[in-house]
């Protein structure tokens, strides 16, 4: 099918025009309001304590969520790829839900389970908070993190069969050390690829986070709580756009990585 010049010009501004209304004009004028004032204002409503540690938290949670997404989503790529058991169907269906429901669903759903009153509330009493504590903040992104590494690793393991794993098998390889040996480097992109998305995600979660968390100020608050506290209950602006300033510059600074390794990964 071919189409005109003025056909392709038209999709091209008309492309251009969505991007730039939906993404480009909100992120420039928070950008604006933020360096507005100077850099020197910037910088210190960044540097304050309460910002200081929600950017410390918000880094902890993607340093605990990360390696626990590599884990259960290598193995349930692996299951969902090389095993055939019932209920396959059921766990592709259960990967894909945190796409469907809302976070804040998500939300609500933990505080039944381990709220005070809930079914595994009792381990309150064994001195472990989940709810409005950081387990509870770490379990909301795990769930919203979930089908990054599994839907970035599946299609690899497809691509490479199981013609190489059969092969070392067959010269006396264990299964742990075909894994480290064979399967592992040949997944490898796609799990780093799925680790940078989880990242991503875990940054800017809010509709779960906030649902689980107290929200007070060096506690349980992140950086997407901080930007959301400052606006509507501080009727901070100008801290809420720098704190959403800083957030959006280490988004940007994952997708940088991401373009990255997506081309390192094309030119092998």
């Amino acid at each position: 099918m071919t189409t005109s010049r003025g056909a392709r010009l038209g999709l091209r501004a008309l492309a251009l025009g969505y991007v730039g209304l939906l993404v480009v004009v909100p992120v420039v004028l928070i950008l604006w309001r933020s360096f507005a004032p100077g850099l020197g204002e910037f910088l210190a409503s960044v540097r304050t304590p309460a910002a200081i540690s929600a950017l410390n938290l918000s880094l902890l949670i993607v340093a605990i969520v990360v390696p626990l997404n590599v884990v259960f989503g290598v193995g349930t790529a692996l299951a969902l790829v090389r095993g055939r058991f019932r209920g396959r169907g059921l766990l592709q269906a259960v990967v894909d839900l945190p796409f469907a429901v809302s976070p804040v669903v998500v939300g609500v759903a933990l505080i039944l389970l381990w709220g005070v009153g809930g079914w595994f509330g009792f381990v309150e009493h064994l001195g472990l908070k989940v709810i409005f504590g950081l387990p509870g903040m770490v379990l909301a992104t795990l769930f919203v993190t979930l089908p990054f590494v599994v839907r970035e690793v599946e299609p690899v393991l497809h691509e490479v069969g199981t013609e190489q794993e059969q092969a070392a098998a067959t010269l006396g390889a264990g299964s742990w050390t075909t894994f480290w040996r064979i399967t592992l480097p040949a997944i490898r992109w796609g799990l780093t690829y799925g680790v940078v998305l989880t990242v991503a995600r875990a940054l800017g979660e809010f509709g779960a986070v906030i649902m689980v968390s107290s929200g007070f100020p060096g506690v349980s608050q992140t950086l997407t709580l901080l930007v959301h506290s400052r606006y509507i209950d501080d009727h901070n602006t100008y801290g809420a756009y720098a704190a959403a300033t800083l957030l959006m510059g280490l988004a940007v600074l994952t997708l940088l990585l991401m373009t990255l390794l997506d081309r390192k990964r094309s030119t092998r």
